[in-house]
């Protein structure tokens, strides 16, 4: 399915980036612009185009959690390797809706009071309820990419988390929230370039941590955690879509594509007035 909002693809994008079987991440082009052979202008006017129809779903299914009794919400899953531009999804395309309408919740290294229950104890307590769109800026994944990358739990544990997270996720979708789950996909020399930006630019400085270059080390390593993170979570009940984001005009596109879709999907409409609108028409004139 196509977004109604967005004319210029040429397929399904959520097909095409679909995690299915026999996907291999290594394989995947960060640089490629799949389903769409546009250039960079026309698409910031169809992300444009699409932010229109994107903020009237968001407010139908904001305006329908306020009068009927709905369970209906969407959750955008962001994972990402540092600078794959997490942050832009978030201001470009998120941003471009009522924010009355959004729970954000940027996950940090789990704090003593978290780290005493099971990891998914702060995930669930973060979920949106009905009527919101829920991002998770990092998520529960961090516990089976970080977790393993950096050896911070034992092999056993991290192999009952993927097991965990499959059970968690089917919960969720069977109540209600459409679970969108996005990683965006940047090569290693994007990101070079991106952070030599932010250490060349004193405006950014402040989003250079010098962890990052550490991190870099082990790339290989955490593209081997992501492979199977796929292998094992990528499920009907909340498939994992791979973006690739070497070309930040393309992934901001993709993703509006996909919370399109979701919203369509669940079809939000206005809700019926609970008063009888003639009526008040009268009252309001005479007052």
């Amino acid at each position: 399915m196509i977004a109604r909002s967005q004319k210029h693809w040429t397929a399904d994008v959520a097909e095409l980036l679909r995690v299915g079987p026999g996907f291999r991440l290594a394989e995947v082009d960060p640089r490629a612009t799949p389903g769409y052979d546009k250039d960079k202008v026309q698409a910031a006017e169809d992300l444009a185009a699409g932010a229109v129809q994107l903020d009237e779903y968001q407010e139908r299914l904001f305006a329908r959690s306020r009068v009927e009794s709905t369970d209906a919400s969407v959750l955008l899953v962001l994972q990402a390797m540092d600078s794959a531009g997490k942050g832009g999804i978030i201001r470009h395309v998120v941003g471009s809706v009522d924010p009355q309408g959004i729970a954000l919740t940027a996950f940090k290294k789990p704090t003593p009071e978290e780290l005493g229950h099971d990891f998914l104890w702060r995930v669930e307590r973060r979920l949106p309820a009905p009527g919101y769109i829920g991002v998770f800026d990092r998520s529960h994944y961090e516990d089976v990419l970080i977790g393993r990358v950096r050896q911070l739990a034992p092999a056993d544990e991290i192999e009952r988390r993927y097991g965990a997270i499959n059970d968690f996720e089917k919960r969720v979708a069977d109540a209600g929230t459409r679970i969108v789950k996005v990683m965006l996909h940047i090569s290693p020399q994007e990101q070079k370039e991106r952070l030599l930006e932010r250490l060349e630019r004193p405006d950014k400085h402040w989003k250079y941590n010098p962890g990052d270059v550490d991190e870099r080390q082990r790339w290989p390593q955490y593209m081997a955690a992501y492979q199977t993170v796929f292998e094992r979570t990528s499920t009907d009940h909340a498939p994992w879509f791979v973006v690739p984001a070497d070309r930040k005009w393309y992934a901001r596109l993709a993703v509006q594509h996909l919370l399109l879709e979701a919203l369509e999907d669940i079809d939000p409409q206005w809700p019926a007035a609970t008063f009888d609108v003639e009526a008040e028409k009268k009252r309001l004139a005479a007052s």
